[in-house]
């Protein structure tokens, strides 16, 4: 029941009938009929009757009336929000108000009991429960028209329904005895209700149209209800502990309702004759039901099962094994029990065996039929209850056990189903033993029973089968895994689970525990009863295991002993240690002393494990005891047989006979006998065992014994692990590693590790097993700390001895650091292959001991050695691959072994992770951390084997992985990196640091000997490569500005972690060194080290970032002061200096000053305020008491040209402002005083050398910049100066005028003119309003000296210059190639053997990769760059003659090479999406900055040319650059027309490729129609066959070719978009010439103006030249069909020597390449 489909479009009640209904209402009510009718009429509350208006049930609430006409509704959705609502209303509702729809409800109630759907029976008892609660003492005059159908629901098959009606009935009647009361004053009521129930069928159940399916299901249900309901209430009425009453009256209603229910029970009996009809029901849960009541009549009213009820009940209670519904089982058994029980003499009225037995085993067969934790448990009561006379006892004992046993494999799938399967077998097993007496008579008939169940079943079935059992020891095959779990004494250690877990996948876990277990449970019971049934097992078992030891060969064989073993741990877990002494006596015991020597003899490690799963079980001296009782030893004639073996005979035996036998070598079962060796190893005897040991091992010492040892010690590793279980270590035997310890394994360790090759193939796996260390917890070492020590030296002097024979430098270097801090001599390593062989071995050894190294503290230094040279070794690893990459495979043949071997030395590297360092010891890793930057710097200072780049990169990648490896902790990093970067021999070149006590102070070397500096600077440079790679990886922060991550403290607010600069790890010095090396590969100070430093300023905060530049600066001033400047420098002072002058300033404190202070102005880093903190520090620095600092003189023109800009006044001010702050005042007062000291000199004209007059005049230029303006067609000043500045100025220029004038002779130094030159700038910029016509004059006559002096130079330069300049400026010629003359392509563009190509200069920015341009910004100059580079080329190409080579040679190279992105790159400067709206419509306006684009495309195409775009170019800008753009795309229209529109057609977007047209047709096509149609018209094509019409306004041009009065037209239409779109090309009369050779014509005059960026005069021209060769009898080439080629119009020249035809050469090579043959395309003969 329960079904909730369909629920919502049918009804679901299911009313009783009308007079059961009408039966049930309380006296003196009102008749309710179906559907809630009284009478005829509808019971509606708000038309009451006559005089029946004031009846109580006309009282009803107007509210709850409503609702409760809802139930009567078919839909359950309905039914349900009334009852909802009803319970609402009810919990509102005063008892007064509920109390009248009692009735009408109580009629309801029992329809909704009977609805289909469930969730409509829970709510209705939830609203029963809520109106009791209501109603209270008011519902006992309707109790007992509820009291039926409130019992029946209780019984609900749907449980959330049985406990609602329960709940509700609970609510009613609180207390238990309250509601037995009521239950008992209703008796009759409810009995009939149920008699009522078991009469209804399914079509008396609705009056409603509902399915026959529900209604049988709704029937069922019923029915089954009704059943248990009469059982329960049997139960309860005729309970004896419900009869004593304390009061006669109780007693009175007790025995009234107890008397009650047994006529209604018996009553039932007979009408229903038995339950017959419902015990064969076709339902199960009717079925089940059923069996419930005739047990409940069976056990309370047997006096009513007369004889005839009882033969009617026997065959269907005793032959209800064919019952195959789990579900029925329960209550079908408790049935068959308590009836066989009650009525034993049932059994002789039918036929057993047919109606009962057969069934019955039937149902053992079948497993129960699922039934198993219910019927299994029976089994054994079921028995019991089999009468003695009813069966044959052999006959039906063993047909029991064997059906019982098939049935089995019905449990193999659940746990506890064979769990259950496997204790109901031996409880019915010992029963039948012990219960023989019931069946036997007489003591032999009971023995023969017994023995018989127990060959029988015991041995033929359970012990057969259980040897069938795939093993649990089977899977695992390795001995280590088999007895993982076996120690070596009694004291802990239970069977592994894991190992009882491991069975075939048709087994579940713990099938063969169980069924070991059943059987040992089954021995131990037959033991108690009767210890000498025992012997038959006894004996089969010892003959399973002769047989299996002697067939060692047979696999069968070994797995029985497996099954065996397996059931010995099983034995010892249930029997043993549970104390009972029959496994030993009777088993184990009898088959020792058989089978010792036959497993002696046999190498079977099978046989030797059983064995020492015995020793396991039993104990070592017991064992023995077993052993030599029947043999005749000597050791055993004196003592009786049942006295345990003494001390000294088991010492004798121990040493004597199981020693030697358990140390033989070459034994397949050599670990087998380890164990047993170790399992024998007795408490009380420990030491003087182990001493026998490990001397019968160590007296000779080969390969074979080195195997036996390793593995001795793995075995006793295991040994102590599992002694370790014990719990007290101190009074176990072997628990601990030091019970162990022995001097004679200590000295054959070291021997070992102090060998030399050849190493046998065990020697470090002993090691390994005696060290320990494989794994961070294995703590066990079966050697002394001394020798381990001893041990590591060894293996710490072999990897030495590989670093030592290593082909690279720093490896060789890091090697002798090694020793010097080690102190560790190197013994002779031998060849290179001994050396490996060494190295191998203390790889092998470390790889299974590396964590004992890490515990021995007595030698602080062999742990950080042994990590240092697999440091090393490993990263030998990664330089070998890096060099040897590319190399021949000889050059790497030869060092392959040692790369094999450094390769397994980064495997092995790879398994430390970081706990392993980070378990460390602070000092351990500080000494490792310190040896391995020393290697560091060992491969970036020494090893030339390697370029540049490389050796960085490896030594970055070191770096790194130090500092992930062992830092834990900024301050321990950058310990690190002070240790790195520290001073050496070779580095810094220019800085060098001193870090004392936390504190870094830097010493300047400013005087560097050329040798020295040629012997450093490569190493200078290959640090700065470094350093710089470094800062890439790691961030300024960390490597320059020492920052460390401060934590905030915990009394404070939760905040951030942040780094924060340490002045302790600052490196200002380091930063100063960059800028001073200023170049090397891969990077510069001003491309890579400066950006990242600048960035790193502006992500800081002022603080920290100021004070780092601040000592950066101070640095390079003190050495720039030091250093001063050379007196040949020539930057410019009064304009702004470019980054690529600087490089020409040879003092490099200098030049690192300047571009640092220039960077941080500009970038707007540093302020006035520091400017003019830095301008009066020079200024102080200038004078030292009364003598100049010439050095500061010499470098402060440099400087003043950047610190001039900040500290100047604003750009916006007047020239004549008057400064009004008193710092202003000082400057204006110090650069006058420099002009008035500079006036003091005498005039340029009369200077030479030797004097500091150019320095004071540098220093007043640079005092006075010009800035250009944004179109570059001026300069303006960029101070703002007083009038006596301008007033000392211009006396200045005055001076050097008056002094010229009054000179016979021109001073020509460049020196004085470049000086002259720049004051004349400065002079004009500043104070050209107050110039004289004189003063005008003399600026006039030197810039026309300048001029003419200028054009000589240019003259000289190029009379000096060969005509062909003009084509090297663009071409080299390659001479590599030597392809033969008849081999060459003729389109290759190749002149005599030498191949032309571009030249660099212009070939690295046409083939640099477009869409690395793309991400570049729009005005960077590596864009303009290219977009220059481009210019170039189409303007050579326009220069060069149509036909010209040079010509066809660069637009060929730009197809064949270039990429057409560079198209996009030049539309990323187009607004496209103003182009496309704007051009829409006809007078829009385009937006300014569109205008330009368009006008720049359009003025490029006119004017053939771009160099009013290059002029306005700078400064650079988006405008700019995006006319610059423009213009390009225009001149690549007219010149590379076939170029863009190949690029055009490959543009899928659709809205981009229609603004391009549009702009386009709009702006760029008609200059080009317009040209090509005027160059037509100049071409003057036209002769007497020949004429050509232009049509401008149709864009059409039609040539007719006439011959003989006929004619031939060709027409050639533009589109609108010419050129991003092909011309149209027609012929529309024809010449008498074939169609087929028109079309050729055709086809090749359009791929020469499509394709081949050709004029369309020039394709007229050739379709022209066609007609006129073909009518001069030149034959066209039969390839192309065409008389002239169209790419290099030559005429077919090349004949067949066959067929005569003539072939164009390029044609014939391209057919030659395609056909991958040199046969005439026509004949097919030989060319």
């Amino acid at each position: 029941m329960g079904r909730q489909k369909g629920e919502a479009a049918r009804s679901k009640a299911r009313p009783s009938s009308s007079s059961l209904a009408a039966s049930l209402l309380p006296s003196g009510a009102t008749a309710v009929g179906f559907g809630g009718y009284v009478g005829t009429s509808r019971l509606d509350t708000s038309v009451p009757t006559t005089q029946d208006a004031a009846s109580p049930f006309w009282d009803i609430d107007g509210e709850l009336a409503q609702h409760l006409k809802r139930l009567s509704r078919k839909d359950p959705t309905t039914k349900l929000k009334a009852l909802t609502i009803l319970s609402t209303l009810l919990k509102q509702k005063s008892a007064k108000e509920v109390s009248p729809i009692i009735p009408q409800w109580a009629f309801e109630y029992k329809k909704l009991l009977l609805d289909y759907n469930r969730e409509v029976r829970r709510a209705s008892h939830d609203t029963m429960a809520n109106l009791v609660s209501a109603v209270g003492r008011d519902l006992a005059p309707h109790l007992k028209s509820l009291m039926g159908p409130w019992w029946f629901s209780q019984f609900d098959a749907v449980n959330e329904v049985s406990q609602a009606a329960k709940r509700s009935f609970q609510a009613a009647f609180p207390a238990q005895d309250k509601r037995l009361d009521a239950l008992m004053l209703c008796t009759d009521e409810v009995f009939m209700y149920l008699e009522e129930n078991l009469k209804l069928t399914p079509q008396s159940l609705s009056d409603k149209a509902v399915a026959l399916d529900e209604l049988q299901e709704m029937h069922q249900q019923v029915i089954s209800s009704s059943l248990l309901a009469l059982a329960t209430l049997l139960d309860v009425l005729t309970s004896e502990k419900h009869g004593p009453k304390n009061s006669s009256s109780e007693l009175k209603h007790a025995l009234k309702a107890r008397s009650t229910a047994i006529s209604h029970a018996e009553k039932l009996l007979s009408v229903h004759k038995c339950f017959l009809d419902f015990l064969k029901s076709q339902s199960s849960v009717t079925r089940s039901a059923a069996y419930s009541l005739v047990t409940s009549c069976v056990k309370n009213i047997p006096h009513a099962l007369n004889e005839a009820n009882i033969k009617t009940l026997t065959p269907a209670i005793l032959g209800a094994f064919q019952e195959t519904d789990p579900t029925c089982h329960s209550s079908m058994w408790e049935a068959i029990l308590l009836f066989s029980r009650r009525f034993p003499e049932s059994w002789t009225t039918l036929n057993v065996h047919k109606t009962l037995f057969n069934r019955f085993w039937n149902f053992l067969r079948n497993g129960c039929f699922g039934s198993q934790q219910v019927s299994y448990p029976a089994l054994v009561l079921f028995l019991d209850c089999v009468p003695p006379k009813a069966i044959t006892m052999d006959k039906f004992f063993l047909e029991f056990f064997q059906n019982l046993w098939a049935g089995k494999v019905h449990s193999q799938s659940s746990n506890a189903d064979q769990l259950v399967f496997f204790q109901s077998y031996r409880e019915c097993f010992l029963w039948a033993l012990q219960n023989a007496k019931r069946y036997c008579d007489g003591v032999e008939s009971i023995n023969h029973f017994r023995r018989t169940i127990v060959d029988e079943v015991l041995l033929k079935l359970l012990w057969h089968d259980y040897l069938m059992v795939p093993s649990f020891v089977s899977n695992d095959r390795t001995v280590t895994g088999q007895l993982k779990s076996i120690s070596a004494s009694e004291v802990s250690i239970q069977p592994s689970e894991e190992n009882m877990k491991k069975l075939d996948s048709k087994y579940p876990i713990g099938h063969v525990r169980e069924f070991g277990k059943c059987i040992t449970e089954i021995l131990s019971g037959i033991f108690s009863l009767e210890p000498n049934l025992l012997s038959a097992f006894c004996l089969t078992f010892v003959e399973n295991c002769l047989d299996a030891f002697q067939q060692t060969d047979n696999v069968e064989s070994c797995e029985n002993i497996e099954k065996i073993i397996g059931f010995l741990l099983l034995v010892d877990l249930h029997a043993v240690r549970k104390g009972d002494s029959w496994p030993l006596s009777y088993l184990v015991g009898p088959m020792l002393s058989k089978s010792f020597q036959l497993i002696q003899t046999i190498d079977s490690s099978n046989a030797v494990k059983f064995m020492v799963v015995v020793v396991f079980t039993f104990g070592p001296r017991k064992v023995v005891q077993e052993i030599v009782r029947e043999q005749n030893e000597p050791i055993c004639q004196s003592e009786e047989k049942n006295t345990d073996l003494s001390l000294k005979h088991f010492l004798q035996y121990f040493k004597e006979i199981i020693v030697p036998w358990c140390l033989q070598i070459g034994s397949c079962s050599t670990l087998a006998r380890l164990d047993l060796l170790l399992a024998l190893l007795d408490d009380e005897c420990f030491s003087e065992q182990w001493d026998s040991v490990i001397l019968h091992a160590t007296v000779t010492y080969d390969s074979n014994n080195a195997l036996i040892l390793a593995r001795l010690m793995e075995k006793t590793r295991e040994e102590i692990i599992k002694r370790t279980v014990a719990g007290n270590l101190n009074h176990v035997q072997g628990a601990i590693p030091k019970h162990w310890h022995h001097e004679l394994l200590d000295s054959t360790a070291l021997l070992i590790a102090r060998s030399l090759p050849p190493f046998g193939s065990s020697n470090a796996q002993f090691i390994c097993a005696a060290l320990g260390g494989i794994m961070e917890e294995d703590k066990i070492c079966l050697v002394s700390e001394e020798t381990s020590i001893l041990i590591f030296e060894e293996i710490f002097q072999k990897l030495q001895a590989f670093m030592g024979n290593s082909n690279f430098i720093w490896v060789r270097d890091a090697n002798a650091l090694l020793n010097a801090e080690e102190h560790v001599a190197v013994q002779g390593c031998g060849s290179s292959t001994s050396v490996l062989e060494m190295a191998t071995f203390a790889l092998e050894v470390l790889n299974g001991s590396l964590f004992r190294l890490k515990t021995l503290t007595k030698s602080s230094g062999l742990l950080p050695g042994v990590l240092a040279a697999l440091f090393v070794i490993d990263w030998e690893h990664r330089t070998s691959a890096v060099f040897y990459d590319g190399l021949d495979n000889e050059a790497y043949a030869k060092v392959m072994d040692r790369f094999s071997f450094c390769k397994y030395v980064h495997a092995f590297r790879c398994k430390m992770d970081d706990n392993f360092f980070r378990t460390l010891s602070l000092d351990c890793r500080r000494t490792l951390g310190s040896t391995l930057v020393q290697a560091v710097r060992c491969a970036l200072f020494n090893e030339d084997k390697l370029d540049v780049d490389q050796v960085t990169s490896l030594g970055c990648f070191y770096v790194l992985d130090v500092l992930d490896s062992l830092c834990q902790g900024e301050v321990e990093e950058q310990t690190l990196l002070d240790e790195l970067l520290k001073n050496g021999d070779s580095w810094p070149l220019w800085i060098m640091p001193d870090i004392n006590g936390g504190q870094t102070s830097v010493t300047l070397e400013i005087e560097i000997t050329s040798s020295k500096f040629y012997l450093q600077a490569s190493v200078s440079h290959r640090m700065a490569a470094f350093v710089d790679k470094l800062i890439s990886k790691l961030g300024i922060a960390r490597i320059i500005a020492g920052s460390v991550l401060c934590k905030p403290s915990s009394t404070e607010e939760p905040a951030e972690e942040v780094m924060t600069s340490d002045s302790h790890y600052s490196r200002a010095w380091l930063a100063a060194e960059m800028l001073c090396t200023w170049k090397w590969q891969g990077g510069s100070a001003l491309s890579s080290f400066l950006p990242s430093l600048i960035q790193y300023t502006r992500n800081q905060d002022s603080f920290p970032s100021d004070n780092l530049l601040d000592s950066v600066v101070e640095i390079l001033l003190d050495g720039a002061l030091v250093q001063g400047a050379s007196s040949q420098m020539s930057l410019s002072i009064i304009y702004p200096p470019p980054y690529d002058e600087l490089e020409n300033v040879e003092q490099v404190f200098v030049r690192a000053l300047v571009l640092v202070l220039d960077t941080l102005f500009k970038d707007s880093i540093w302020g006035r305020d520091k400017a003019l903190g830095l301008f009066n520090l020079l200024v102080d620095r200038l004078f030292v008491g009364e003598t100049i600092n010439s050095n500061c003189l010499k470098i402060l023109p440099l400087v003043m040209s950047v610190l001039i800009g900040p500290l100047s006044s604003q750009a916006g001010e007047l020239a004549n402002a008057k400064p009004e702050s008193s710092e202003g005042n000082q400057i204006h007062d110090i650069i006058e005083g420099w002009l008035q000291r500079t006036l003091s000199f005498p005039p340029l004209n009369t200077w030479y050398s030797g004097e500091d007059m150019e320095d004071w005049f540098q220093l007043v230029l640079s005092c006075y910049p010009l800035r250009a303006t944004k179109e570059m067609q001026q300069f303006r000043p960029q101070r703002c100066i007083s009038h006596v500045e301008q007033g000392l100025l211009l006396e200045l220029l005055r001076k050097q005028r008056l002094g010229s004038a009054t000179s016979t002779t021109v001073n020509k130094l460049p020196l004085v003119q470049m000086l002259l030159s720049k004051l004349a700038v400065v002079v004009v910029g500043y104070c050209w309003i107050e110039f004289s016509q004189e003063d005008w004059e003399f600026i006039l006559y030197k810039s026309r000296w300048y001029i003419e002096s200028v054009v000589v130079l240019m003259e000289e330069v190029a009379e000096s210059v060969n005509g062909s300049t003009s084509d090297s400026a663009f071409f080299t010629e390659d001479t590599s190639s030597s392809l033969d003359e008849d081999d060459k392509d003729p389109l290759d563009l190749s002149l005599g053997a030498n191949k032309t190509q571009l030249r660099e200069e212009i070939s690295i920015f046409l083939e640099k990769s477009p869409f690395e341009i793309l991400e570049l910004d729009l005005v960077s100059p590596e864009r303009v760059h290219v977009f220059l580079a481009w210019s170039l080329l189409i303007s050579r190409v326009l220069s060069s003659p149509s036909s010209s080579p040079t010509r066809e040679k660069l637009i060929q190279l730009v197809q064949h090479t270039s990429s057409s992105s560079i198209l996009d790159c030049i539309f990323q400067h187009v607004p496209l999406e103003l182009c496309s709206t704007s051009v829409k419509k006809k007078g829009c306006e385009l937006p300014a900055g569109m205008l330009e684009v368009a006008a720049a495309a359009t003025r490029a195409i006119t004017d053939n040319s771009v160099v009013y775009a290059v002029e306005s170019l700078w400064p650079l800008g988006p405008d700019s650059v995006a006319c610059f753009a423009g213009a390009i795309y225009g001149l690549m229209l007219r010149t590379l027309p076939a170029y863009v529109r190949g690029w055009f057609n490959d543009i899928r977007d659709r809205a981009t490729s229609s603004a391009i047209e549009s702009f386009t047709r709009t702006w760029c096509s008609p200059p080009l129609i317009t040209n090509e149609l005027s160059q037509i018209k100049k071409a003057n094509l036209s002769d007497e066959n020949f004429s050509v019409s232009v049509s401008k306004s149709a864009n059409e041009v039609v040539a007719t070719y006439t011959k003989d009065e006929t004619g031939m037209d060709l027409v050639i239409r533009l589109p609108a978009s010419y050129s991003l779109r092909p011309v149209d090309v027609d012929c529309t009369r024809s010449l008498g010439i074939s169609e087929v050779k028109q079309r050729k014509w055709l086809l090749s005059m359009m791929s020469f103006v499509r394709d081949q960026n050709g004029a369309l005069a020039e394709a007229i021209r050739i379709w022209k030249s066609n007609f006129d060769k073909e009518f001069d009898g030149v034959e066209e080439c039969p390839i192309c069909y065409s008389v002239i080629h169209t790419a290099n119009h030559s005429l077919p020249r090349l004949a067949c020597r066959t067929c005569k035809h003539k072939f164009h050469s390029a044609c014939l090579y391209k057919w030659f390449s395609t056909s991958h043959k040199s046969n005439c395309p026509l004949c097919q003969s030989p060319f």
